[in-house]
């Protein structure tokens, strides 16, 4: 906390500066970015951005690993499918279309590129937030999974495998075109599409 500053005060520049650093780095990169920058969105001097991170390293870790509780909601998403032989198809399809939704919003595909751009140089950031994000989420589809094939309605021996699987047939297709292009290239009813395309097929497998 600064010196003789109100830790509310405190908490919301510190907030200020992380939300400007997220904004500057998904616009410029992380080469690109200055503490100027991001000082100057947050409206803070250079000096404050240096008292709540010491360099612009951490500054970029922080933001990206606060990202991962975002991730949160799709882990919901994926463990709530109902275990219903009768709906498992409009279940499926369901979770699929909001998944799909949710990890191709242009804030997500922005920062899945910001961290591969910068892989090399920060691979323990990478490999950290790939485990507590995107890797959560499997391992909760795949649980998912196993409780299904469990019940009969699917048949699966490798849980983890179906659940990569499943992903990949949902988001090869938007998920390429956005990072190559540099910005999303899908509309929803495409997304829809996928999804709908997408269950058909891990079901001609699976079930």
């Amino acid at each position: 906390m600064e010196a003789n500053e109100p830790g509310g005060r405190s908490a919301h520049k510190h907030q200020a500066i992380m939300e400007a650093a997220t904004a500057v780095f998904m616009e410029k990169g992380y080469a690109g970015t200055s503490m100027d920058d991001i000082a100057k969105l947050a409206a803070v001097s250079k000096q404050t951005v240096y008292k709540h991170f010491s360099d612009k390293e951490k500054l970029f870790t922080e933001i990206v690993l606060a990202t991962t509780d975002r991730i949160d909601a799709v882990i919901d998403l994926v463990a709530g499918i109902p275990i219903d032989a009768d709906a498992l198809e409009e279940n499926l399809l369901r979770l699929a279309r909001q998944f799909l939704t949710t990890l191709t919003q242009p804030q997500v595909l922005q920062l899945r590129r910001l961290i591969i751009a910068n892989a090399d140089a920060f691979p323990d950031l990478g490999a950290t937030w790939y485990e507590q994000g995107f890797e959560r989420v499997l391992a909760t589809l795949a649980d998912t999974f196993h409780h299904l094939a469990e019940r009969g309605l699917l048949r699966i021996d490798d849980p983890l495998l179906a659940a990569n699987h499943f992903c990949g047939l949902l988001l090869w297709i938007p998920v390429n075109k956005a990072m190559f292009h540099g910005s999303p290239q899908h509309t929803q009813p495409e997304l829809d599409h996928y999804a709908d395309a997408g269950i058909r097929t891990f079901l001609a497998a699976y079930r």
